[in-house]
């Protein structure tokens, strides 16, 4: 493997395609939450987990030679950053590219004199979540829109 991280503008077709990728393995591992809800709750939901292109950062992707086969963004909430749209692809799972795009974007805001990340996740994404846990986030109650979410995890990091 030879891995490389590279910051990349949000419109990015590589960083385009793994979103689609990732929005296509989420919702349908999702789908089992949603099937029941009314549509005014599936809408706050969508909106919630939405992405405005303009409040992007930074983003990163992994390559392995010429291939994309990761991403990772950072978008500002508050007086923190937040994580977004963290994925790799399937056959690329397993080699630590999750663990190198969270530090990656770890630097980014301590460069940024950012104090500590947030990031929402669900409860299905266990590799996710103990990812997260190994590299010290801490669960926090849902911020921001992230109420709207029933089953909704979200953490914290301190980078100071």
């Amino acid at each position: 493997m030879s891995l490389r991280l590279v910051t990349v503008e949000w419109d990015d077709p590589r960083a385009a395609a793994l979103r689609d990728a990732m929005n296509a393995e989420t919702s349908a591992m999702y789908e089992v939450f949603t099937a029941g809800n009314s549509a005014e709750v599936n809408a706050a939901i969508d909106d919630a987990l939405a992405v405005d292109a303009a409040d992007i950062v930074h983003t990163v992707l992994a390559l392995d030679g010429d291939e994309p086969v990761g991403h990772a963004a950072l978008r500002p909430f508050e007086r923190e950053l937040e994580v977004k749209k963290v994925f790799v692809t399937p056959t690329a799972r397993g080699r630590g590219i999750s663990r190198a795009l969270m530090l990656e974007l770890e630097a980014v805001a301590r460069e940024r004199g950012v104090a500590s990340l947030v990031l929402q996740t669900g409860p299905l994404q266990v590799a996710a979540i103990a990812l997260y846990l190994s590299l010290g986030y801490e669960q926090i109650p849902a911020f921001g829109k992230y109420g709207v979410i029933a089953n909704a995890l979200c953490y914290r990091k301190r980078l100071e």
